[in-house]
């Protein structure tokens, strides 16, 4: 692509990343060039002058770099569910942030000559039965040395098996989605604004699937839900779950299953979905708690209360500060990748 074409792209890129219209940049910098003009720079027909291009930078909180920066991800391998409920406008918008933050994060992976290319530890026939997934999750535990306590960091555990994990601020109709950059560069995208079970759940079921080879004769709830079991395994498995609560129940309380939830940050709910499934609970009973749930606010408020410790994705940031630590970039630069000033970056240093 030619300077004008990039130029133009990352303009419209990063418009659409803020939801304006030509309209609306064109009054967020006080009219000081025109819609018209706006539309020849992103069709490639035009470039700004240097007044102009601090101009429109500023107006959508980017750096002027990033205006001009080819680009050098393909997002063709990353596309969101079917039963989406976000409009074109918002997909297009979590896309290309998406983009942008990976963008950084492969290119200061380059410049410290970090290589983070991911090989499936799992190799299996087509899944097509609940019971493949309790299977391939055991086999996932062992080849990950994951054992049977709990995952205490699941962001954590990801990237250090180089699947990177990405936090963007997005709608509550955004639970998270995965893909693969590049052919072996998976990458799982989270909602940041979730409380951290949510969070932990929506990673392991992205993570299913990265990893899980499914039937093609499957539909794709069966896809969905053998992920959300995959997940619910992988948080707390059958055999520890039965131990914390027995075989066979009809009332659970809330203390049990917060107790579980603090040493396995798995949720109320899903612990509840879990206990239905594996029959510990009936299905009327089951059925009885998600009423009460949607029924009584108070009782909708304990169920839904956070009380695992926060977890938040660090791995690109703290790659930022070892470039900048060992002088292989510049202040400036460092201020680029992450995104903030100078000021803030120099801040955020320490050397010990």
């Amino acid at each position: 692509m030619e300077l004008k074409e990039i130029f133009g792209a990352r303009l419209k890129n990063a418009r659409v990343i803020k939801g304006m219209s030509m309209d609306d940049l064109c009054t967020k910098m006080n009219n000081l060039v025109s819609k018209q003009t706006i539309s020849k720079y992103e069709s490639g027909k035009m470039l700004p002058n240097s007044t102009n291009l601090i101009a429109l930078a500023t107006a959508l909180n980017v750096k002027p770099d990033y205006l001009l920066r080819p680009f050098t991800v393909s997002l063709d391998k990353i596309e969101f569910r079917k039963k989406s409920k976000m409009s074109i406008k918002e997909e297009k918008a979590i896309k290309e942030k998406i983009r942008d933050i990976i963008e950084r994060y492969i290119e200061v992976e380059g410049i410290i000559g970090i290589s983070s290319d991911f090989t499936n530890p799992i190799q299996e026939n087509a899944i097509i039965d609940p019971s493949d997934v309790y299977r391939i999750t055991e086999q996932l535990k062992a080849a990950w040395q994951l054992g049977q306590n709990g995952i205490p960091y699941i962001i954590e555990m990801l990237e250090e098996h180089c699947v990177k994990v990405i936090e963007i601020d997005a709608p509550n109709t955004f639970d998270g989605l995965s893909g693969v950059i590049g052919e072996h560069k998976p990458i799982i995208v989270l909602n940041k604004n979730f409380p951290v079970e949510r969070k932990r759940f929506t990673a392991m079921h992205e993570l299913g699937h990265l990893l899980l080879n499914f039937d093609e004769t499957l539909s794709q709830k069966d896809v969905e839900r053998f992920c959300n079991l995959f997940a619910n395994e992988m948080l707390i498995s059958q055999d520890v779950f039965k131990k914390n609560l027995g075989i066979s129940r009809h009332d659970i309380s809330l203390n049990e299953l917060r107790a579980i939830q603090s040493n396995y940050g798995i949720s109320v709910e899903a612990q509840m979905f879990k206990a239905k499934q594996l029959r510990i609970i009936s299905e009327s009973r089951y059925k009885y708690f998600c009423i009460t749930k949607n029924q009584n606010p108070a009782f909708k408020k304990q169920v839904e209360k956070s009380t695992y410790h926060e977890e938040k994705s660090t791995r690109f940031a703290s790659l930022v500060y070892r470039a900048l630590a060992s002088e292989l970039i510049t202040y400036s630069k460092a201020s680029v990748l992450l995104n903030e000033s100078i000021y803030v970056v120099r801040e955020q240093l320490v050397l010990v």
